[in-house]
């Protein structure tokens, strides 16, 4: 893919897209949790790209770009982030042997991207299994939905990313004094840089966000934010977004006053024997965490709502089949180590023949077949299964 200004340009409105839904998704999240806006935002494109009506509208007000850009955004978007070092992406499409896909549509897909499903359950399931496995470095061991036999259009992302801390941290336990923590013995973390400048105070209008840059090798940083007590952790996420766009002015660590400057930070003059620079002490925690989303649990956010049902107008552009979105879900995994920072999502959106598609033929007196009432079927699986 040759590199162009107008390319960037697109590179960068699909970044600006993809904060967006993940700061919409961080109001919703509850407690300690990891999610990936990245991975979604992808599947969503494509299916607003085949969309009509309704469903159109609000699967590109998810997205966030209009429904006519998005194949194309997500595309290069993909390119983008599988050609950053440490970072692997991959879209996959499974469909049913009875499914048929537009060309015009899969021809936006990435190459290869397609697939079949042979309709045997176990080997189609370890097949999908096996894939998230296979792109994710074995991070995600399964895809996050389950088949069953009306399954007819499986579509998936798969991110992957890794990068090593140019600085490693000092690993020790950690028992802090005060806040969610107080009195538990945790993994810590601690450093010290003469880069003062590596953390950052932002007055929002929420409280005060204390950002903390962690540099990994290939051009990738993590940032590490803290709010004031009083804010859950989606608002600070959301207030994060807004820092790493540039559109909230931070203090640098150079320039914060003497004191508490902001949420866990203190600035305060050390005596030593000798003359030395001011340095930035840091203490923080490792994590391991994994999670599963639900997604149709906010089947609004997604611009999914429209979806679920059986009607074949919602993606004209896909197939001339209902494909009603049955299940969305996301796998993802994430670990902040003294060596650095790992992270895996797998994302899947299942589609199912409704009950009404199933058509069963009896033969007439003359020998002829015709389609007999529209009989409902039992399904394979109990409620909540995929």
């Amino acid at each position: 893919m040759r590199v162009t200004s107008a390319t960037m340009q697109a590179v960068d409105e699909v970044v600006d897209a993809v904060n967006g839904l993940t700061a919409r998704w961080a109001e919703r999240v509850e407690g300690g949790t990891v999610f990936s806006a990245a991975g979604v935002w992808p599947l969503l494109a494509f299916l607003a790209d085949g969309a009509s009506g309704e469903a159109r509208a609000q699967l590109a007000e998810a997205v966030g770009l209009p429904a006519e850009r998005v194949a194309q955004a997500a595309r290069e978007g993909l390119v983008a982030l599988g050609g950053l070092r440490g970072v692997d992406a991959a879209l996959g499409l499974w469909t049913g042997r009875k499914m048929k896909v537009r060309k015009e549509w899969a021809a936006g897909l990435p190459p290869h991207a397609h697939r079949k499903l042979t309709g045997w359950l176990t080997y189609d399931q370890k097949a999908l299994d096996a894939w998230a496995a296979e792109q994710t470095g074995g991070r995600v061991q399964r895809m996050p939905v389950q088949l069953s036999r009306d399954t007819t259009v499986v579509l998936a992302s798969a991110l992957a990313l890794e990068t090593r801390w140019i600085r490693p941290f000092t690993a020790d336990w950690a028992c802090p004094r005060s806040g969610p923590w107080e009195n538990r013995e945790l993994a810590g973390l601690s450093r010290t840089t003469a880069l003062l400048d590596r953390v950052g105070v932002a007055d929002t209008p929420d409280g005060q966000i204390t950002d903390l840059r962690v540099v990994g090798t290939g051009g990738m940083d993590v940032h590490l934010l803290l709010g004031e007590e009083h804010m859950p952790a989606g608002q600070v996420l959301k207030a994060g977004m807004e820092i790493n766009a540039g559109r909230q002015r931070v203090v640098p660590g150079s320039r914060l006053p003497h004191g508490e400057a902001g949420p866990g930070v203190s600035v305060v003059e050390v005596p030593t024997l000798r003359p030395a620079p001011p340095t930035l002490h840091v203490s923080t925690v490792a994590f391991d965490m994994v999670d599963k989303h639900n997604l149709m649990a906010h089947a609004d956010l997604f611009g999914l709502g429209p979806t679920s049902d059986g009607s074949e107008e919602h993606f004209p552009g896909i197939s001339d089949r209902p494909m009603p979105i049955r299940s969305a879900r996301q796998s993802i995994a994430a670990a902040f180590t003294d060596k650095g920072f790992e992270a895996a999502a797998v994302t899947a959106l299942a589609a199912r023949e409704t009950s009404g598609d199933r058509l069963t033929a009896r033969q007439t007196a003359d020998g002829s077949l015709r389609g007999r009432d529209r009989i409902p079927t039992v399904p394979r699986w109990a409620p909540g299964a995929l």
